[in-house]
């Protein structure tokens, strides 16, 4: 018996042996999420194990009400496990979430005594109850709000919409498979999630390797691979500094100055459509690409960073290129640097006058 689960299994077990050994290296995702992630290979383990006893007991055709027990238990293990999905890769889930699937357990325990989602008959056969469809409507909804919550969070860009895409596909698969492959679908469902979710960890931490650590903007190895790789689709280039962050350290402290620069990059990124990505190259230098932009795009973007900037207490220095008359990247680049570096030194005029007015208000 051991040995038949074994083998049926083993891709399996290996996939969640892994993740494991994955998330034990991981220094990307928070030690509550990596918790989570850890229950969730443990349940799915779990659901294995019983679904490969309920289909062994099925074979003896007898032990009906033991079978209907792990029948009960495998109904409410699946929306459990989606909704344990959602807790661990969507941000600012609270524990709510499980309210829809611990009602649904509650109707499948009611179900072994009563046949209203389930039964076995007395030769052994699984009989479908008039809320027999429940535990697949449960499924459907679950992976409507997980569906609706990955593109909520998402910035949009394809690198996060291809990932959130495959494991909705993967989810919505095992919710229509069932009906095709009746009861054999359940003996592989373990299997989907499993490398559903180890994928969909990969993809996220691949991402994860292209964000600056503190502001979420990609950072400055994905800036040269986007020079790099899609030099031929740039149009724009926006090359941004903070004003005055060395003066917040020294006043405030680096905290203070980090969530100066949180507060700016927010800035920077609720400004920008898909076509526009933004990057921290430096300690307070930004830079904007822009791709297929037309000028007026370029402008409008531009407008929207100086009012999102203008509602923070800090400001920046700006400058811009656009490709034309066969500019080269490189050139663009030192067009960019040479407006913002002007923008930048009439800033510290501007304050170098504020401070000698002071001075000489103070001395008079």
């Amino acid at each position: 018996m051991f040995l038949e689960f074994l083998i049926q299994n083993w891709p399996l077990i290996l996939i969640l042996i892994g993740f494991t050994i994955t998330l034990k290296m991981t220094v990307f995702l928070d030690k509550k999420t990596i918790n989570r992630i850890y229950l969730l290979i443990i349940l799915i383990f779990l659901l294995s194990v019983l679904v490969y006893i309920e289909f062994y007991l099925a074979d003896l055709k007898k032990y009906n009400l033991l079978r209907s027990i792990f029948i009960a238990i495998r109904y409410s293990s699946i929306p459990f496990i989606i909704a344990l999905i959602i807790f661990a890769v969507v941000r600012r889930q609270r524990w709510f979430v499980f309210i829809p699937a611990i009602l649904l357990a509650i109707v499948n325990i009611i179900s072994i005594f009563t046949g209203i989602v389930f039964s076995i008959n007395d030769e052994g056969e699984f009989v479908r109850g008039f809320l027999g469809y429940l535990p697949f409507i449960m499924i459907g909804l679950y992976g409507i709000f997980l569906t609706y919550l990955l593109f909520k969070h998402s910035n949009g860009q394809i690198t996060e919409i291809i990932p959130n895409v495959f494991l909705v596909f993967v989810l919505f698969t095992d919710l229509l498979l069932p009906f095709i492959l009746k009861s054999d679908f359940s003996k592989i469902f373990c299997t989907t999630v499993a490398i559903a979710l180890f994928i969909y960890y990969v993809f996220q931490i691949l991402q994860l390797t292209k964000k600056d650590a503190l502001t979420g903007l990609l950072n400055r190895q994905a800036y040269y691979a986007t020079l790099d790789n899609t030099s031929s689709d740039i149009t724009a280039l926006i090359s941004l500094d903070m004003n005055g962050l060395k003066k917040i350290n020294d006043n405030y402290g680096h905290t203070a100055g980090d969530e100066a620069l949180v507060s700016l990059a927010i800035s920077f990124s609720r400004a920008l459509n898909r076509k526009q990505l933004a990057y921290r190259i430096g300690g307070d230098e930004f830079f904007i690409i822009c791709k297929k932009c037309s000028k007026e795009e370029v402008m409008e973007l531009i407008d929207r960073i100086n009012k999102n900037v203008s509602e923070t207490n800090y400001t920046c220095s700006l400058g811009y290129s656009f490709r034309d008359n066969n500019k080269t990247i490189d050139d663009m680049i030192k067009e960019s640097d040479a407006m913002m570096y002007r923008e930048k030194a009439f800033y510290h005029h501007q304050m170098e006058e504020l401070n000698n007015e002071s001075t000489t208000k103070i001395e008079s």
